[in-house]
């Protein structure tokens, strides 16, 4: 259910603005998308997994926020991650 050491690497290396960047609301955002992919799956065979449930809606919500924060601040950046997550803009 959680992400591997190497699957968070793969993921912040294509959203990265520079090689040490770990903390940039494009990471941040595709890292809660990987994470929200993974739990989806996991509430599909396991639909009474509450607690888990109530865990995917806080990270939508955060995500939700985070892409508010990005589009105010760069929205060519914010249409360039959205387009590139398939996410809706």
């Amino acid at each position: 259910m959680t992400l591997t050491a190497r699957q968070k690497k793969n993921t912040m290396k294509d959203y990265q603005r520079h090689t040490n960047d770990s903390g940039s609301a494009e990471v941040q955002i595709a890292l809660f998308t990987r994470k929200i992919e993974e739990l989806v799956k996991h509430l599909k065979s396991n639909p009474k997994d509450n607690h888990s449930r109530k865990g995917l809606l806080g990270m939508i919500a955060q995500r939700k926020k985070l892409l508010k924060h990005l589009k105010s601040s760069d929205e060519e950046k914010y249409l360039k991650v959205t387009k590139k997550l398939d996410l809706k803009a």
